[in-house]
């Protein structure tokens, strides 16, 4: 008997060395992980909060069409018709508040356009892509397409 205690020693060793590592894993994740995490999956319940505490920074793109129409239809009928005007030039919200002091982002075409057309693989091939060095050298976007209506 007293020999199989003896070889058994090392079992109750390896037993304890994880339950103190399973002790510690678990003091230590109490003290990293938020109150309210996994409420809503992997989220934090309590951040909803702190996200509908910030101030609102995008206007939407119906704000943007009441006051610049003109645009709008360029845009409504070409190619970018299914993007907001936020996507290209920011968020609007202080801007529609008042436009005099809070002016729009005027994007740069060279660094803009080539965000969404610079040839990738992993673009499916029906989307119009360019390798910009190429394409239009050092020439900006707009000396040949129009940004709310770019025909090819």
């Amino acid at each position: 008997m007293r020999k199989v205690l003896k070889e058994s020693e090392h079992l109750l060793r390896l037993v304890a060395v994880f339950a103190v590592g399973l002790v510690l894993f678990l003091v230590i994740r109490q003290a990293i992980v938020p109150k309210g995490f996994g409420e809503f999956g992997h989220y934090r319940g309590p951040a909803l909060d702190d996200i509908a505490a910030r101030p609102i920074s995008f206007a939407g793109h119906a704000t943007c069409e009441a006051c610049h129409d003109d645009q709008a239809k360029t845009k409504a009928a070409g190619k970018h018709a299914g993007l907001s005007c936020e996507t290209c030039h920011g968020p609007a919200a202080a801007h529609t508040e008042d436009p005099t002091e809070h002016a729009v982002m005027k994007p740069d075409p060279k660094v803009l356009c080539v965000r969404c057309h610079e040839a990738d693989p992993a673009r499916p091939k029906s989307f119009p892509q360019v390798v910009s060095k190429d394409h239009a050298g050092d020439t900006s976007c707009i000396e040949c397409h129009k940004p709310h209506s770019p025909l090819p």
